[in-house]
């Protein structure tokens, strides 16, 4: 069974950086596009950043120059470095990844559980 377990969420003053990861587990013959989506309340889940298998990144505009997202195609996880963090980057951080479980099945999209990045003024 396939499983997205993150971790590195937590309460940071502005202006200070965390860093999320994120790793896949379980029987995984593929790993395709991961990303970081993040939801605050009462707001719809949005993109925060892509990674392609090969590298090419995307990003929401309100993250650009701050965040940066990276992958370790050996272990299945993705990173999510924040830097000069805002009060209105807190939200609820979730992955997301494309994953091949066998040579012949379609990639599938997984979710983690979440994990809570707090800002404070």
């Amino acid at each position: 069974q396939v499983q997205l377990v993150e971790s590195g969420g937590g309460l940071v003053q502005a202006g200070g950086s965390l860093r999320l990861s994120c790793a896949a587990s379980g029987t995984i013959f593929s790993a395709n596009a991961m990303a970081w989506y993040r939801q605050a309340p009462g707001n719809q889940r949005e993109l925060v950043a892509a990674i392609a298998s090969g590298g090419v990144t995307n990003y929401a505009d309100s993250v650009k120059g701050r965040f940066t997202i990276s992958r370790d195609g050996a272990k299945n996880t993705v990173y999510l470095q924040m830097n000069s963090l805002k009060p209105e980057d807190t939200a609820v951080y979730y992955c997301n990844a494309a994953l091949k479980v066998r040579l012949y099945m379609d990639y599938v999209h997984y979710w983690g559980q979440g994990t809570q990045v707090t800002v404070s003024s």
